[in-house]
């Protein structure tokens, strides 16, 4: 990569820290890597890593990347890194207070802090699908750049390094529905012989069109108008109340729709009956 190569080094190489220095090595940047146990670089090591001894030794390079399990077993390897002078990019999975913590002792430390999250499965990482999230110094992002987009698209959502990690949850948290959801949906259309193979299908063509709905979702949440002529609140909350009766005499658990019928019908019972789903918000609030 010529004047553009950077020294950087890898903390953590469960699957996803692998993942990470084995792009930095594709883009022929100079990688350390580091892990408790050492034998887990041995493959990055035939591709042309070096092996840190210490956190102290990873700590000597130009950027360090932290990927390890826990903020817990982090702290201590940062201590250890003498990371003062360095930019740090963690991208250990936590809260938004956890990585307001650690920006906060890398003020005190005179440490470049950049927190991350990723957006990807580790055999993703270095293809254009890939997408990391980054908060926290914007001019430790903006000179890290080269570096940063080796391992996926990296998008910078503020100076307040915990907004990564919330951005990330709430992403995770659709998903995690999502998938509940369409697993309830297996089982109830199960109990009565059809198959995921014959099912995903409709499944999938109505998940896109649900997903037409968020912008005019978040609009009336942005202003707070929750006015209707489609689809009122009272309507979906008595849907739910079917969903839950159907499940449950199917032979089926009812958890997944059960909670979501609880917050519906106290957003009827506030008032909200002859409103949009939009207003379930303000229960949850």
């Amino acid at each position: 990569m010529g004047e553009s190569k950077k020294q950087v080094s890898v903390l953590g190489l469960g699957r996803m820290g692998a993942a990470l220095a084995g792009a930095l090595l594709g883009a022929g940047h100079d990688v350390a890597v580091w892990n408790r146990s050492p034998l887990k670089a041995g493959p990055l090591l035939d591709r042309g890593a070096r092996l840190a001894a210490t956190p102290a030794e990873a700590g000597a390079a130009d950027v360090v990347i932290s990927c390890l399990s826990t903020y817990d077993s982090q702290q201590p390897v940062l201590d250890a890194a003498s990371l003062r002078g360095r930019t740090l990019v963690n991208l250990t999975s936590g809260t938004p207070e956890q990585a307001r913590g650690v920006a906060k002792w890398a003020a005190s430390e005179g440490i470049d802090y950049v927190d991350g999250v990723i957006m990807a499965v580790p055999q993703g990482i270095g293809t254009p699908g890939a997408r990391i999230l980054y908060s926290g110094s914007e001019t430790a992002f903006a000179a890290r750049r080269d570096v940063l987009e080796v391992l996926g698209e990296p998008v910078f959502l503020g100076e307040d390094a915990g907004m990564a990690a919330l951005y990330d949850l709430a992403l995770l948290g659709m998903m995690w529905s999502a998938m509940g959801g369409y697993l309830h949906a297996l089982a109830l259309v199960g109990s009565e012989g059809v198959t995921p193979a014959e099912f995903t299908p409709m499944a999938l063509d109505w998940l896109s069109s649900v997903g037409g709905f968020l912008t005019g979702i978040g609009a009336q949440v942005a202003s707070g108008d929750y006015e209707t002529d489609v689809s009122a609140l009272d309507i979906n909350a008595a849907g739910l109340a079917m969903l839950v009766e159907t499940s449950r005499a199917q032979g089926i658990g009812t958890e997944v729709p059960a909670t979501l019928r609880a917050l519906f019908d106290r957003a009827v019972a506030a008032g909200h009956g002859a409103h949009a789903i939009a207003s379930v918000i303000e229960e949850i609030r």
